[in-house]
């Protein structure tokens, strides 16, 4: 008798589980479905946010050429504000994007295909930059300025002398690579006397983010124009 007391199962505790059931019986379940309100939030939304940022606000290019060396290399992929010129003002030694302003490419030694060439801003509307050549330095508003910070070493501020004058809606730029750069020096008989149109200037670059090896910031050096005094542009 003693062993077949001790198999019974004790009757309190199914009442308790029945009771338990009862209470959240008509409780409403997590509901697992993937909603189209979901699909949105959590989808659409950051697709929307990255094209808009993608379409107003930055630009995405790749370097075409060595002229900007050793600051960008070819095959570089650099990062742009729209922002500038649109709304903050160009400053000189900025590293603008623009639109090839009258077939400049074709005298770029080229490795990759685009439109858009890359160079520092050095002359805004009204400067006169100019440069005796052989080792002197460039001279803006009558000011030399030390460019040893970002152009490649071992070349010169300019091989030969010019002279320039930019007209208003224009920009005087430059390459890095002072002696493989069909800049703004090489085209003055382009019919703007070299002179970049600033609305061809889609946005100035401030990072590189390719190859990974050479993520980081890309330096203006607006300091090395701190001593250049302005001059308003005449027609």
């Amino acid at each position: 008798m003693g062993g077949e007391g001790a198999s019974m199962q004790p009757q309190g505790g199914a009442g308790r589980d029945d009771a338990y059931n009862a209470r959240h019986a008509n409780q409403p379940k997590p509901d697992a479905k993937f909603t189209v309100r979901d699909f949105l939030l959590w989808c659409a939304l950051p697709i929307v946010i990255v094209v808009l940022l993608r379409v107003f606000l930055f630009g995405m290019y790749v370097i075409p050429s060595k002229s900007m060396e050793n600051t960008i290399a070819p095959g570089d992929r650099v990062v742009t504000t729209k922002l500038t010129p649109r709304v903050t003002k160009l400053k000189r030694g900025d590293i603008v994007v623009f639109k090839d302003p009258a077939n400049w490419l074709a005298d770029e030694q080229t490795t990759f295909s685009s439109d858009y060439l890359i160079k520092r801003l050095i002359g805004l509307p009204g400067d006169i930059v100019e440069c005796d050549g052989n080792g002197a330095p460039v001279v803006i508003n009558g000011v030399a300025i030390d460019e040893t910070s970002y152009i490649k070493p071992g070349t010169q501020p300019s091989a030969f002398p010019f002279k320039v004058t930019v007209k208003p809606g224009h920009v005087f730029v430059m390459g890095d690579n002072r002696s493989n750069s069909a800049d703004s020096r090489y085209h003055q008989n382009d019919g703007d006397n070299g002179l970049v149109p600033i609305s061809d200037i889609v946005g100035v670059a401030f990072a590189r983010y390719w190859p990974l090896n050479r993520i980081g910031w890309l330096s203006s050096h607006h300091d090395v124009f701190a001593d250049v005094p302005h001059r308003e542009a005449s027609e």
